[in-house]
Parts: structure tokens; C-alpha cells; sequence
């Protein structure tokens, strides 16, 4: 008998709904669950503060906020975690430069690549 390990489970800070939605999809698709989301910063940082998440995916500008007091939770629980951005590098907080970051728009395969990394790094 076999048992399923259970599916890796991601964090995610995206304000644009019709985007988190599209990575959602893509999460669920390459076998990751949801654990939580939201597209409002002062609620990704409680959030950030209570949930347990293997990895956490965060749009680095949230309704025109900077994501780094998530960021910050997110380095004092010691959880992994990506940057997403359209800016490049350059639009990633100058204290999380060494993290992973994602250039959007990503395609599926970028994102399971980076997820990898960043989880086998975290083990």
C-alpha cells in the first residue's frame, strides 16, 4: 500500500484577482494547495504570521504597497519564499535581493522550476 505524500502547500500575496486565480490554477495543476491568499497587504501579513505553508509566493507591489513587512514575517518564521514581479531584480525590496524572484508574466514550467529550487534549498 501506498501513501500519498501530501500536496506542498503555498502562501499566496497577489492583488490582482484575475492573476492569483491564473496561479492558482497553475499551483494546483503542478499538485500544490492553496493554504491561503490574499490580495491585501495588511491581511498578508497576519496571515503570513499564523499560517502554516511549505512556500510562499509574493507580488512584490500590492495596491501599490511594498510587500516587505510580509517578507519580513516570512524571514523571522524562516519560510521559504519567491518574489513575483514585473519590474525585474530592480523592483524586488533591496533586503531580499539574494531571494528568488519570478518575472511576470511566468509561464507553469518557470514557476515548478523555481518552486523546486526553492523547496529542495529550504529542506
Amino acid at each position: 500500500m501506498t501513501i500519498d505524500k501530501p500536496a506542498r502547500t503555498v502562501f499566496l500575496v497577489e492583488d490582482e484577482a484575475m492573476i492569483r486565480m491564473m496561479v492558482v490554477d497553475m499551483l494546483e495543476e503542478l499538485g500544490f494547495s492553496v493554504a491561503a491568499e490574499t490580495g491585501e497587504i495588511n491581511e498578508a501579513v497576519k496571515l503570513a504570521g499564523t499560517t502554516e505553508f511549505d512556500v510562499a509566493i509574493l507580488d512584490v507591489n500590492v495596491n501599490g504597497k511594498v510587500i516587505s513587512p510580509v517578507a519580513d514575517v516570512l524571514k523571522a518564521r524562516n519560510r521559504p519564499f519567491i518574489f513575483a514581479t514585473g519590474y525585474g531584480t530592480q523592483g524586488v525590496p533591496e533586503d531580499y535581493r539574494d531571494r528568488p524572484a519570478l518575472q511576470k508574466p511566468f509561464q507553469i514550467e518557470s514557476l515548478k522550476q523555481l518552486l523546486d529550487t526553492t523547496l529542495r534549498g529550504a529542506a
